[in-house]
């Protein structure tokens, strides 16, 4: 990868509202909102959102490990997500929007089998984590609306994120964070 950059893959529900959380760090160059883990080749969003594809949606965060590792992005990553949904997250219901972790590497899936368990060992949640830790596959980017739509419509962003009850969620969460 150029300039030894890295890639980072979650699957936390609506695209749409995991990228903002990314895309404010220092060392990340891009993050970009699709799908990936299915059985269909260059799915469209409308595919995905019909629940025949197989796919989560995803965001694939291009990341300089130098500036920001792994482990940092992993952290933020579990404090956006309800990781104890396996029906989806929040508003967003449908095996599409479960919560995943895809690794790329063997080192990638080691530090995220280590930060679940630490998760786990916190008690934070009382019920179980059951964000599953996958190797990555083909990550299929939406289409161009999609892309930073907390930028282009942010409006409809705010409205969305609000209604959906993540920020709560987060809030209570994570609040000592």
């Amino acid at each position: 990868m150029k300039d030894n950059l890295e890639k980072a893959i979650f699957a936390g529900g609506c695209f749409w509202c995991m990228v903002k959380p990314f895309d404010q760090w220092d060392g990340v160059a891009s993050v970009r909102s699709g799908f990936t883990g299915g059985h269909v080749n260059n799915p469209t969003y409308e595919q995905v959102k019909a629940g025949h594809t197989g796919h989560y949606e995803a965001v694939e965060i291009v990341y300089n490990p130098q500036v920001i590792s792994y482990e940092e992005i992993i952290t933020i990553y579990w404090q956006q997500v309800d990781p104890t949904d396996d029906g989806g997250q929040f508003q967003d219901r449908g095996d599409m929007y479960r919560t995943a972790i895809f690794y790329t590497t063997e080192e990638q899936q080691k530090i995220a089998e280590q930060s679940k368990a630490a998760l786990i060992a916190s008690g934070r949640f009382s019920q179980p984590i059951v964000t599953p830790i996958l190797p990555a596959q083909t990550f299929y980017v939406a289409e161009q609306y999609h892309q930073d739509f907390y930028k282009t419509n942010k409006e409809a962003y705010e409205a969305d994120r609000a209604k959906s009850g993540r920020d709560a969620f987060i809030e209570t969460h994570w609040k000592d964070q």
